[in-house]
């Protein structure tokens, strides 16, 4: 039976177990010169709607080093926006390839098209929900932390779609979850109603960045304005301008507290200039876990999931 990696309430512990311990595997082989090609043979999909730099690529340097071959088409390349139906696009892909990544604006769209895909379908960016990043971030947090299972990881800012991908982890695997946001921009309400039914850690939402800070062992922040919402870039400065991870914010969390960020980072804006580019910074390790997490996916999907035609 194929499996599906649409939002982190798809997984179990233990398959966030297994592609910790496999991407970390990996990511200690390709370091170390060993050449992996368990997918020779195989290709992936990746159909965008919106632009990307370190998910396309990380996505397409994976499948490249597993042995496979990367497609990339973008949306507007498709016969989707000619009104063709997600379903039947599913459904001749599946015969094509053997792996699809979707980046999309649509949850919905995403959920149709795997409801009739017989391949894997991964969510490589929603609105709702940024899977695979959380899954690389966390990679991260274990490499400087030894684990996960103890730490506090205050989220500041925006409470998107990366947050909800924070959210549902928390709720999966258990740990300390802080989210700031201001007053209106809160995570949806849908959103962790349906992660803390089921929570095995502990997710607090709060509007003051200090209060999550405080003795957190990992910090992290996102764009004030993600894609689609340029038109509010003003009104969010303004809105989130308590909210900058800076030095003064950081002196609340443990002093060897991580800082992260997906990038891109607008500098000066959710983040200062000293925090980036400082000593607690981990932000360039976490962009390539992007990658050999995407390698422990492509390989559990693609060789453990294939439905039969």
């Amino acid at each position: 039976m194929k499996k599906d990696i649409l939002t982190l309430l798809d997984l179990t512990k233990e398959d966030f177990l297994y592609l910790f311990q496999r991407a970390a595997e990996l990511k200690k082989r390709h370091k170390n010169g060993i050449v992996d090609r368990p997918l020779i043979g195989k290709s992936l999909g990746l159909i965008f709607e919106k632009p990307s730099t370190r998910t396309r690529l990380s996505f397409e340097a994976a499948m490249i080093q597993l042995g496979g071959s990367p497609i990339f088409i973008s949306a507007k390349d498709t016969q989707i926006v000619r009104n063709e139906p997600v379903r039947d696009t599913a459904r001749v892909l599946s015969r094509y390839i053997d792996a699809v990544a979707i980046r999309t604006f649509s949850q919905d769209l995403l959920t149709g098209f795997a409801d009739f895909s017989d391949i894997p379908v991964i969510n490589a960016l929603t609105d709702l929900y940024h899977p695979c990043q959380v899954l690389s971030d966390l990679l991260t947090v274990i490499e400087y932390k030894g684990e996960y299972q103890n730490q506090k990881i205050a989220w500041v800012g925006d409470g998107n779609n990366v947050a909800h991908s924070w959210i549902n982890a928390a709720s999966v695997i258990g740990f300390d979850l802080r989210l700031a946001c201001p007053k209106g921009y809160e995570p949806k309400q849908e959103v962790l109603d349906r992660a803390i039914s089921n929570c095995c850690g502990t997710i607090l939402v709060t509007n003051d960045p200090h209060e999550a800070v405080r003795d957190a062992d990992v910090i992290y922040t996102d764009v004030w304005a993600s894609m689609g919402q340029e038109r509010e870039q003003k009104m969010r400065e303004e809105v989130f301008g308590p909210f900058q991870v800076n030095t003064d914010l950081i002196r609340g969390a443990h002093p060897d507290a991580i800082v992260m960020h997906c990038l891109p980072a607008h500098r000066g804006e959710e983040i200062s200039e000293q925090v980036l580019e400082g000593p607690q910074s981990v932000v360039w390790d976490q962009a390539e876990n992007k990658m050999h997490m995407h390698k422990a996916i492509l390989e559990a999907l693609i060789l453990g999931n294939k439905k039969e035609k």
